[in-house]
């Protein structure tokens, strides 16, 4: 019977405390509320959402593999924009105003959706020129679009966006 009870008592000696375990004690208010509401307070630690494994799974927690949708421009939404401008930026010029202008845009993405910028570069020579800079290169990145100019369309990586010219690399402009 002595055996026993020491034997319990080196049992009980290797108890881990709840504030050792994986999640923190409670303190105050927040322990008693969690004492009166747990079916055992001397077992039961409930953990915050974050670390609940059951519904707080890997891929949502996974930052690193949080990347932005990509999006898609179709030959006919390419040929709408470049007919009747985009909502930013609409050619007022071309673009008929309320109930007319709605038909107008439907019935030029289904003709990009029929021909495509083939056609439409068939039918408008000049259409890309409205797009294209002063010399009729295409627009610099946005982050080179600091100072407007109408020579903008120069395309120019300083030290800062490329490669210095010390670094070992072959950059073929």
């Amino acid at each position: 019977m002595a055996g026993g009870a020491i034997k319990a008592a080196k049992a009980a000696s290797h108890v881990v405390p709840i504030a050792q375990k994986y999640t923190l004690e409670s303190k105050g208010i927040w322990d008693w509320v969690r004492r009166t509401l747990a079916v055992d307070p001397n077992r039961s630690s409930v953990t915050l959402p974050a670390g609940d494994i059951a519904d707080n799974p890997y891929w949502k927690r996974d930052a690193r593999r949080n990347y932005p949708t990509l999006s898609t421009i179709t030959q006919a939404d390419a040929v709408s924009l470049l007919t009747v401008g985009s909502q930013a930026a609409p050619k007022d010029d071309v673009l008929q105003l309320g109930e007319a202008g709605a038909k107008q845009i439907v019935s030029v993405k289904a003709e990009g959706e029929e021909r495509g910028l083939a056609g439409y570069f068939e039918k408008n020579k000049t259409g890309v020129a409205s797009v294209l800079g002063a010399n009729g290169l295409p627009p610099s990145p946005t982050n080179l679009n600091t100072v407007a100019k109408e020579s903008q369309s120069t395309y120019q990586l300083g030290t800062e966006n490329g490669y210095p010219d010390i670094y070992p690399c072959r950059t073929f402009v």
